[in-house]
């Protein structure tokens, strides 16, 4: 049996599947990912991609901080791809219990998937610093420069940025669906950015399924591993 048929199995025996993503499961889509060799990472700027997605820079230069957001990290014409898609339909099979994703773009939800944890935030949730007041992503978008509330605060994307925290009780809910997984697939990250992938540790099931187009530091620790794009491998579940 080969893995794809393996993983057909799997996902036909089983009601308690969580999915775990990282940024290969948008790339697919059109968004580009912050590592791989044409992602953010290695594009040119007056300041290190890292930097400016920082807490600390985009306290310090606001202006700088929300013009790159702006044109690198707000994708709205992005469209859910067959992974997005499979993955609301198993859902609504009642197969899948959860989507943990470390991506922020919204296309999960897009495609129908209710039941997300979205661990680094999202471009569309938007929030002023001073009253809390709730902006969508168009009004960002729409602002000249740094975007203002009405009482004049600044409005800030609700994305977790370099060194902010992820939020405790979203890793507790992660980490609640992951040790109850009978099923536990990871899909389009290469388990590098901690604490996010760290909590795979916290599975104590026999079914986990890796699925990405290069290696990953956990190939070994892996029941299955699938060396394909993720779209093409969850193509067989629409």
């Amino acid at each position: 049996m080969n893995e794809r048929e393996t993983l057909r199995q799997w996902i036909k025996g089983s009601d308690n599947i969580v999915f775990f993503g990282g940024a290969g499961v948008s790339t697919e889509s059109g968004i580009p990912d912050f590592r791989s060799q044409d992602g953010l990472y290695h594009q040119e700027y007056q300041y290190p991609p890292e930097m400016i997605v920082s807490h600390s820079f985009y306290k310090r230069q606001p202006e700088e901080f929300f013009r790159f957001y702006k044109n690198k990290m707000i994708v709205t014409d992005a469209r859910p791809n067959a992974a997005h898609r499979a993955l609301a339909k198993l859902e609504e099979q009642g197969r899948l219990k959860a989507v943990i994703t470390q991506n922020i773009d919204g296309l999960h939800q897009m495609a129908g998937s209710r039941e997300v944890l979205e661990l680094h935030g999202s471009i569309h949730r938007n929030y002023c610093e001073r009253c809390g007041k709730f902006y969508g992503v168009e009004d960002v978008i729409r602002a000249n420069g740094v975007p203002r509330c009405s009482c004049g605060g600044t409005v800030k994307p609700d994305v977790v940025l370099y060194e902010e925290g992820l939020d405790q009780r979203l890793l507790q809910r992660a980490v609640n669906y992951i040790r109850n997984a009978d099923v536990l697939i990871i899909g389009g990250t290469s388990l590098a950015v901690y604490p996010a992938a760290g909590l795979i540790d916290y599975y104590e099931g026999s079914k986990l399924v890796l699925i990405n187009k290069s290696d990953t530091a956990r190939d070994a620790h892996a029941d299955l591993v699938i060396h394909e794009p993720i779209g093409e491998v969850f193509s067989d579940y629409i």
